[in-house]
């Protein structure tokens, strides 16, 4: 794609950057097949190719966002199915970030909609808060029709039945491996999950343990920054991921650390970027180094002798995040892992679809976010599984939200099955999975 941007303009990092993005663009539009909001509105500015028009439009023009790109920049979930899609190597992901930032610094939002963004970046990046909010969420359920906002609606439905006590698990500490130890490693326990699921740190924790890691849970680690990230709100997210960075670099430089542990897909995708967002801060050096040891849970198990397992007699269907499986490009381990501990895995139809949940898209686009989610249940379900797996808190809750199959983490089945407890989402869902003998 060609580029007209002025020798001024690419003094600015951010604009250097999207103009090498842009003239990798040849305009095949193969991205269009993978675009799950293409998929379902068929807008061919719902698609990458029709986003990156509107993004070198605004950008080169330095002109104030007008409320037809912000809506289709919106409507983007940033699932990365087109950067796995493309063959000239487009890097969407910075480039639509850095039109998210723009549009942030540029464009002003109607009121509602910077209530709404505020609140949710004032509260989701903090446990405790968010834990409060989802009790009021609770409370306030009953009261739903009342709602004039679908967004709102969306808010309340996010809830789960039961909120989860406070693991002190996520506290800052340090846990002994299990006989000869092997690695040294920080857990990131992040911040949403840690008030609507503390089982997957606490499945996390015991399992590395199990096999030979001194697990680090770092004084000063928090938020990875992904959710203010992908509103364009620079400002927190670097905020979140800075003190992430020191914390983790203060136990790189004491006893050192082999690897930086994360179980929630979509916080590995911004950590293992961290080197890209510092890349002009003091910081550079130091979030280049984090960049190169943060590792998804899937990918240490792998490195990790990890015993294989009897049939368990139970079908699992492996539902891939788009953070893994795109932002990440992690395809098999999560599979292998499953087969390996002895679980049968299944896949459903159109795997590389993203489910809805996105971060906050499934609060802030709730009518694309349910057809996502539909879709994606349908082909779950139509493989027949006992249980579904995957690995990312936000795409558990929102395909638990609609089937009454249970939705476990991957990592609490590899935890079941080396001798942990059984997973407690295969006693509370509307559809819990009976007991299976083990074959030997």
């Amino acid at each position: 794609m060609q580029t007209t941007f002025t020798e001024q303009q690419l003094k600015d990092p951010g604009i250097r950057r999207s103009n090498e993005i842009l003239r990798n663009c040849v305009h095949c539009g193969f991205c269009t097949a993978t675009c799950p909001t293409y998929q379902v509105l068929g807008d061919e500015l719902d698609s990458p190719r029709g986003r990156i028009y509107l993004i070198k439009d605004m950008l080169e023009n330095e002109r104030v966002p007008d409320e037809k790109t912000v809506k289709h920049i919106d409507r983007c979930l940033s699932c990365l199915a087109c950067m796995t899609t493309c063959p000239s190597g487009v890097h969407y992901m910075h480039l639509v970030d850095h039109a998210r930032e723009y549009i942030e610094a540029n464009y002003k939002r109607p009121f509602t909609d910077r209530v709404l963004r505020w609140v949710l970046a004032q509260i989701l990046p903090y446990p405790m808060r968010f834990r409060w909010a989802l009790f009021g969420a609770k409370l306030g359920r009953p009261f739903r029709f009342l709602m004039p906002d679908a967004r709102l609606r969306a808010m309340l439905d996010m809830a789960p039945k039961h909120i989860p006590p406070v693991s002190r698990n996520d506290d800052p500490q340090s846990f002994v491996p299990k006989g000869q130890p092997i690695k040294r490693v920080a857990l990131m326990t992040g911040c949403a999950q840690k008030a609507l699921n503390t089982d997957i740190n606490d499945a996390t924790i015991r399992l590395l343990t199990r096999l030979g890691c001194e697990v680090v849970v770092a004084e000063g680690a928090g938020c990875c920054g992904a959710l203010t990230h992908h509103m364009g709100k620079t400002r927190e997210s670097h905020a979140t991921a800075a003190a992430n960075i020191r914390a983790w670099t203060r136990e790189m430089d004491g006893k050192g650390l082999d690897a930086i542990v994360i179980n929630t897909s979509g916080c590995g995708t911004t950590v293992k970027d961290y080197g890209h967002m510092f890349r002009d801060d003091p910081l550079a050096e130091n979030a280049e180094r984090v960049s190169a040891i943060a590792m998804d849970v899937s990918e240490i198990l792998i490195q990790l002798d990890m015993p294989a397992g009897a049939d368990r007699g139970l079908t699992v269907a492996y539902h891939a995040a788009c953070s893994l499986q795109h932002g990440q490009q992690i395809k098999s381990y999560p599979k292998d892992l499953l087969k390996r501990a002895g679980f049968v895995v299944v896949e459903p139809a159109d795997s590389h679809l993203c489910c809805g949940s996105a971060g906050t898209y499934n609060l802030m686009q709730p009518e694309i976010s349910a057809k996502l989610k539909q879709r994606k249940v349908r082909t779950l379900e139509a493989r027949n599984p006992d249980l579904i797996a995957a690995g990312n808190i936000g795409c558990m809750m929102q395909i638990g939200s609609g089937t009454q199959l249970p939705v476990a983490h991957t990592v609490e089945l590899l935890d079941w099955a080396t001798g942990g407890p059984r997973p407690r989402a295969l006693d509370s869902a509307a559809k819990p999975v009976d007991e299976v003998p083990i074959l030997r």
